[in-house]
């Protein structure tokens, strides 16, 4: 059975050159009949992956007839049924064009065909393997055409994983034109923030990948007005990202403070998706699925121009705040601990260098994506304007100099979390107990670039 079409009569008449003399003796001497159109429906490998699955003669004749294609023509996406019918119907022959765009897709089904094959098999390989492969296949295929690239003079798209759909593929537009590229990787980037900021009603709005307010409260109207608050001149074409479902006195809130390029929930109530689009008819609103975004096994980003690229193992907060070693004499309280874990938080989704000011669960002071931490934090206390005092300070990477402590303590912070691992520790850690702040380090940076 594993070898029925494996058989010189189909191959040979698949890949016979009707132009040759010698292939068209040899087909006749061999009494071979030419194959003038090959149709394959491959063992549904990727649908229920196995080795009884993984077709042998199905690949081959159609890479034998993708290969002579300037004779044979070649399907593999049922889709084309019945535009191949309709010339067959009027021309009798498939045109050379025709021959030439099918041969193309037929390759590349046959190239993510192996490709998934081989993706199983490191799947299921050994469980000391590396975490980053000699080789990494990717097969991609276009999900959404975008209304322009991260600049208007740039085309954009949404790529997924080939047969794969993926979380934006289950997010459902309910208003406003064609999303960009900014406005998708905002989204992403407001939702995962969103999602990481514990169980508490939470609203997150970002700005040019940057969160410029974040905050969590008993009830969803409260959250996103002190998100608002946090920094309203900036928040002004943001993207708002819930991890609760948008009800009628969020919705008001969001009515009278800055329009919003896009608000991505896990759902609306009734009356809420009108009551938003009448504010600003051009805000997409996303309805997602209410969950984290899967977690990639890899991620990348291209490097030195076409086929190169940076990997790296996923970024994930993995310090367990349990854990977290107080390096002050002061103790910080329970208070101070939880201001300092959602600081930590919010600070590890923001680019770096980066400091965070935030207290009673709001992100009053955000410095994001400055060339020294001395700068990101006199932002973030500019922003904050002393309404984080008695809260807490989150900085992304350790402190090389103590200045730093001494700004976070005149922005009113009485507790400082950081990565710790400078070779100036101990006298940051001096300072700190000068100042009467308590101090944790998490044993983990957090940039983001």
């Amino acid at each position: 059975h594993r070898v029925v079409t494996l058989h010189p009569r189909i191959h040979g008449g698949i890949l016979a050159d009707r132009d040759d003399p010698a292939h068209r003796d040899d087909i006749e001497a061999h009494g071979i009949d030419p194959i003038e159109l090959v149709v394959v429906n491959l063992y549904p490998f990727e649908a229920s992956p196995g080795i009884e699955t993984i077709d042998i003669g199905g690949p081959a004749m159609v890479r034998a007839a993708a290969k002579n294609h300037a004779h044979v023509g070649v399907v593999v996406d049922p889709a084309d049924y019945q535009a191949v019918l309709d010339e067959l119907r009027s021309e009798v022959r498939l045109p050379a064009s025709s021959r030439f765009r099918l041969a193309r897709k037929a390759f590349a089904h046959s190239a993510a065909y192996d490709a998934a094959i081989a993706d199983w098999f490191d799947a299921t390989g050994e469980p000391d393997e590396p975490a980053l492969p000699a080789m990494i296949r990717l097969e991609l295929e276009r999900a959404q055409a975008l209304r322009y690239g991260e600049n208007p003079h740039q085309q954009g798209a949404r790529y997924r994983s080939r047969g794969r759909p993926g979380f934006f593929d289950r997010v459902v537009q309910h208003g406003g034109p064609v999303p960009s590229y900014l406005n998708l990787m905002d989204a992403e980037a407001a939702w995962r923030m969103a999602h990481d900021l514990g169980e508490r009603p939470a609203a997150v709005i970002v700005k040019h990948a940057n969160p410029c307010g974040a905050a969590v409260a008993d009830d969803l109207a409260t959250a996103y007005s002190r998100a608002f608050d946090c920094d309203p001149r900036s928040a002004f074409g943001g993207v708002v990202a819930t991890n609760a479902v948008i009800d009628g006195a969020t919705a008001e809130a969001m009515v009278v403070a800055a329009q919003a390029d896009v608000v991505i929930a896990p759902g609306f109530t009734d009356g809420v998706i009108e009551r938003l689009a009448a504010r600003r008819a051009n805000t997409r609103l996303l309805e997602a699925p209410q969950r984290r975004i899967d977690e990639p096994k890899w991620e990348l980003r291209t490097l030195g121009g076409a086929g190169e690229f940076l990997v790296q193992t996923p970024r994930r907060l993995e310090a367990d705040p349990a854990g977290w070693q107080v390096v002050t004499v002061r103790q910080p309280t329970p208070a101070e601990r939880a201001d300092a874990v959602f600081a930590w938080r919010v600070c590890a989704h923001t680019s770096s260098n980066a400091v965070v000011l935030a207290r009673d669960g709001v992100a009053w002071g955000i410095g994001a994506g400055q060339q020294n931490r001395v700068e990101a934090g006199q932002i973030a206390a500019a922003k904050a304007a002393g309404r984080a005092a008695g809260g807490a300070c989150a900085s992304d990477g350790f402190y090389p100099f103590a200045d730093g402590i001494g700004a976070a303590a005149d922005a009113g912070a009485v507790v400082v979390v950081q990565p710790g691992g400078s070779v100036n520790d101990a006298a940051v850690i001096a300072a700190a107990d000068e100042r009467g702040l308590a101090m944790l380090f998490t044993g983990e940076r957090q940039f983001r670039h």
